[in-house]
């Protein structure tokens, strides 16, 4: 089921501070996913916040593009032992979908769901003040279909499979529910510097 890579082996720690423990160092920007990867028309994609199963606000691809758009240049770390440093994106602060929707963040948790049926489950706390966005262009140019695009979701300072590709809506939960990679014995939280790979890390 999923895409080979999925299941890394561990490797050394980099000297520079910035490679957590387990983790490599690439120059390319390799490309995982548990399936197809789904081809998203602009003129079809939408995001809609969710509060448990009542929608609060949707928006259109125009729509989210004319929110405030914020720079973030982050280290990105993947369950499959490699990381990137200075990877520079571009897209829409969870703060600001929060504040356009006219709404503080209703309880504790939350999903993010994607156009190919996936979800991964991110803390609020994860997701506020600043710490992650919803990605539209990486190097200053529209995310492609293989990493995400049109829009992924960004939670850099956690593993990269909290970053759900092809995202089209976050849901506010009440508890800590389960994503895909969550129900199939990946970590429900994903720290990097703690190596919370698998359930028992």
């Amino acid at each position: 089921m999923a895409t080979r890579g999925f299941t890394g082996r561990r490797s050394t720690g980099d000297e520079t501070g910035r490679v957590p423990p387990g983790q490599h160092l690439v120059e390319d920007f390799p490309v995982l996913s548990a399936g197809p990867t789904p081809r998203v028309k602009l003129d079809d994609w939408s995001f809609t916040l969710k509060t448990g199963p009542r929608p609060v606000k949707s928006w259109s691809w125009a729509e989210f593009n004319a929110l405030p758009i914020t720079k973030m240049t982050r280290d990105i770390h993947c369950v499959t032992t490699w990381s990137k440093l200075n990877t520079p994106w571009e897209g829409v602060l969870v703060d600001d979908i929060l504040a356009d929707a006219g709404i503080a963040a209703p309880t504790g948790f939350a999903l993010a769901h994607s156009y190919d049926g996936y979800s991964t489950n991110v803390p609020t706390a994860d997701l506020i003040v600043g710490k992650a966005m919803v990605a539209l262009r990486y190097e200053g140019a529209a995310l492609t279909p293989d990493h995400g695009g049109p829009a992924r979701l960004l939670v850099p300072h956690l593993y990269f499979w909290k970053s759900a590709k092809w995202l089209h809506g976050l849901q506010f939960t009440e508890r800590d529910e389960a994503g895909f990679w969550e129900l199939r014995g990946y970590h429900m939280y994903g720290d990097p510097w703690r190596e919370q790979r698998y359930t028992n890390d």
